[in-house]
């Protein structure tokens, strides 16, 4: 779950996992006026029901640090779905770049239901 190789400082080695990466998505995801969270299905809130910890974001990193995103949203009622997922992944681009020095490729975003706020 490391992506590529480790890096290694004078004082030691320095990993960064994937479920990181995937928090670090979360977080910038939230940040964009109109979202409202992360999608969590049916078997997914069974499962955190009897306490698993389930990642709805998938993050998948190539041999060479690229990094890929599948993000699955909720949307509030009243915003244009499109201007707000493209708000989405270029913040969570930026977000994911500036805090890891990997090259984000792919965001790929799918509106899974919109609420009411």
């Amino acid at each position: 779950m490391v992506f590529g190789e480790e890096t290694r400082s004078d004082l030691g080695a320095i990993k960064i996992y994937k479920s990181a990466i995937a928090s670090l998505v979360s977080i910038a995801a939230a940040e964009v006026d109109g979202v409202k969270g992360v999608s969590r299905g049916a078997w997914i809130r069974f499962l955190e029901l009897w306490g698993a910890k389930v990642n709805r974001i998938k993050v998948e990193i190539d041999r060479h640090s690229n990094v890929y995103v599948d993000l699955p949203l909720v949307i509030k009622y009243g915003y244009h779905a499109p201007d707000v997922a493209n708000k989405v992944q270029e913040n969570v681009r930026h977000a994911v770049e500036k805090a890891t020095n990997l090259s984000v490729r792919d965001i790929n975003i799918s509106i899974r239901s919109i609420e009411r706020p």
